[in-house]
């Protein structure tokens, strides 16, 4: 409340879109903020670069772009990567540089950082469903998610993280409401709103992984019991072991990068916050990115067919330079431990 009078004070007038530097939001010294700068710009150039890189993979090859799971890992791949380029380039304006914008700008510009960032987080669920579905129906799946079922869905996901995201900018914003102490003009009461939105989501994806991960444990169980005789589906056991790995790791980097940030925000709406954990907080913030980072890592670049389309574009690539322009087929690779398909073609 207390910015809000400050604000009436410098403005003259609520309505006013402009407003003065919002010192309290600003509490990094200078060490500090060129710490920012220099971690926030390489790691939105790794996150963006590998997205991007991913984003290619997926479009360059037309039986990836057909699979439902290359759909939604490719719409992580887009949330990750405008994720980098959005928040970095505003967190190193307001924190660094103490830009300034009118408040409709500022909070376009908050609702774009938490559209990307709930889109991510979205579109990790959505993963998530994907694998559940496959390992659950396995004879009905190619039946059950269809291309158009999972664009469809996407567009859905990506509308409701807009609206959601872009409320502040509709109206929704403190004064007289109570605004959050981390983020400015945003109102506690939507910050709540918007944390338990996003505990809904990491809830779905702690189940559907809890899931694969039992279902892989009980695979793992019958394999060591089994490991001298190949049995029927002995395979897609170890299959099942080769994705409980990936997923325990998928869920250690998910706690770790976003349970700090989370946990601050939730706490800022129960107790006055110090400068020491509003700086805190602007650290903890770039484990976002690292989060952005690390996704296409697990996600795609630990695929086969993604790292195999790789070496094909890489082939098109020296064929073009040495002037045969691109030749050949592409290559029809092995399953991926990440491919959700995987479970239903090994019989």
């Amino acid at each position: 409340m207390e910015f809000c009078l400050e604000t009436e004070a410098v403005n003259g007038s609520k309505n006013d879109l402009n407003f003065n530097p919002m010192k309290d939001y600003m509490v990094l010294s200078r060490p500090q903020q060129v710490a920012i700068a220099v971690l926030c710009t390489l790691l939105s150039l790794l996150s963006a670069l590998e997205n991007l890189t991913v984003l290619y993979l997926i479009l360059s090859s037309l039986r990836l772009r057909r699979k439902p799971s290359y759909l939604f890992i490719g719409s992580l791949a887009i949330a990750d990567f405008l994720a980098s380029v959005i928040f970095a380039c505003n967190f190193i304006n307001f924190h660094v540089f103490h830009s300034v914008d009118s408040k409709a700008i500022f909070l376009l510009k908050i609702g774009s950082v938490t559209l990307t960032f709930t889109a991510s987080v979205g579109s990790l669920l959505l993963t998530a469903i994907d694998r559940y579905l496959c390992l659950r129906y396995p004879p009905t799946y190619k039946a059950l998610l269809t291309r158009g079922r999972a664009l469809a869905t996407l567009g859905i996901m990506w509308v409701l993280s807009a609206l959601v995201s872009y409320l502040p900018l509709m109206g929704w914003t403190c004064c007289p409401s109570p605004c959050s102490q981390l983020i400015p003009l945003v109102p506690d009461n939507y910050l709540l709103g918007w944390l338990l939105l996003v505990a809904i989501l990491f809830s779905g994806i702690i189940y559907t992984y809890g899931h694969v991960l039992w279902k892989a444990y009980q695979h793992a169980v019958n394999l060591a019991e089994h490991q001298d005789r190949q049995l029927p589906g002995m395979i897609r056991m170890r299959l099942d072991v080769r994705l409980a790995k990936t997923l325990g790791l998928l869920l250690a980097v998910l706690v770790i990068c976003w349970f700090p940030v989370l946990a601050l925000l939730a706490h800022s709406l129960v107790a006055p916050l110090s400068d020491q954990v509003k700086k805190v907080f602007a650290f903890c913030s770039l484990l976002c990115l690292v989060n952005s980072m690390v996704d296409p890592v697990i996600y795609a670049l630990r695929s086969r067919e993604i790292r195999s389309s790789a070496h094909h574009s890489l082939a098109r690539w020296k064929d073009y330079l040495r002037g045969r322009g691109p030749e050949g087929k592409e290559e029809a690779p092995k399953s991926s431990v990440t491919e959700t398909e995987a479970d239903m073609k090994i019989t």
